[in-house]
């Protein structure tokens, strides 16, 4: 999950692709009674500019299984998630750090998976909850 940014820079490929599986963190989905189901597919391009930061967009595509928030039936739903990041070697507190000579992407990709959940899990879009009966 790293861009060799000064290799790529002497061998002149500004430009370029890549695409890996992910295994995230045990704890990373925020959704109660949840997890992650199986690896992380993660595509994306990069892009190194002049004054050597890197543009760096990328898909998400992972499924998060476990217990519908509202009814606790099993269920599960894929989620797909573009995000756009930039790269600096100087300190910004709008983009992420790197030290001019690799990017690790470990830290974006961290961010961008808690960002791209639901709030919640649901069965279907008509889930009404839990059922009980008064009688």
């Amino acid at each position: 999950m790293k861009i060799e940014v000064k290799r790529l820079n002497a061998l002149k490929k500004y430009k370029g692709t890549f695409d890996f599986d992910y295994i995230p963190p045990e704890d990373i989905c925020i959704i109660p009674l949840c997890k992650i189901d199986g690896n992380i597919k993660i595509e994306g391009e990069y892009e190194i500019y002049e004054d050597d930061s890197v543009s760096v967009n990328f898909t998400l595509k992972y499924r998060i299984e476990g217990q519908c928030s509202y009814c606790l039936k099993d269920t599960a739903i894929d989620v797909e998630k573009s995000f756009d990041v930039l790269f600096v070697t100087e300190d910004d507190s709008d983009n992420y750090r790197y030290d001019g000579i690799r990017i690790d992407l470990k830290t974006a990709v961290d961010d961008a998976i808690l960002f791209s959940q639901p709030n919640v899990l649901l069965c279907g879009e008509d889930c009404t909850g839990i059922e009980i009966n008064n009688k």
